[in-house]
């Protein structure tokens, strides 16, 4: 199940908790996120690679290209028995920006994005079936959790792809991580 948790970004005491889908989208629409469900065209195997998943998803993902010019799409996928994946969570950890949108579709698994923005942080906890566009210059983090297992589509407008700024800021450490969210929210 998806969930979106806000708190106060001076306190880790939540101020709101959603887990409608409808009223996740429209609590992140207010702030300039796009949160969508997506439903695969054909049916996928655990096994399916970067050609057959995207194409499972064509017509969603030529849809974004579209409506914001991204130049291309690739699947990132990351199981608990990947030999990096603590250097990969610690890298996505600390409050940063992009330069452009981060877009995320999980295809499988979950993973826990927080926005940062207008006083409060936004905790959105996404599942398989959900998108999630995180507008360019917005402040955010992202929690994989210790064991991530998770499949996603990636679009990027440029051609470096991801490339992020560090804000500096510690905040992300003042609030719950991807096993106490869980624990705690889900």
């Amino acid at each position: 199940m998806s969930i979106l948790t806000v708190f106060p970004d001076n306190s880790d005491q939540a101020s709101n908790t959603y887990s409608d889908h409808e009223a996740i989208s429209a609590q992140l629409e207010q702030i300039g996120v796009q949160f969508e469900r997506w439903q695969a065209q054909k049916s996928l195997s655990a096994q399916a690679q970067q050609d057959e998943v995207i194409s499972a998803y064509q017509d969603s993902v030529d849809r974004l290209m579209e409506q914001y010019g991204f130049q291309s799409a690739d699947v990132v996928s990351l199981t608990p028995a990947h030999p990096d994946k603590a250097a990969l969570r610690k890298k996505f950890l600390d409050e940063h920006t992009h330069s452009d949108f981060e877009v995320r579709f999980f295809v499988d698994g979950k993973g826990l994005f927080y926005i940062h923005t207008n006083n409060h942080i936004y905790c959105v906890l996404c599942e398989k079936g959900d998108l999630i566009s995180v507008p360019a210059n917005t402040t955010h983090w992202f929690d994989m959790g210790e064991n991530p297992d998770f499949k996603c589509i990636r679009l990027f407008t440029t051609p470096e792809g991801w490339v992020g700024h560090p804000s500096g800021s510690d905040i992300a450490k003042r609030y719950p991580d991807f096993e106490t969210f869980m624990t705690e929210y889900a």
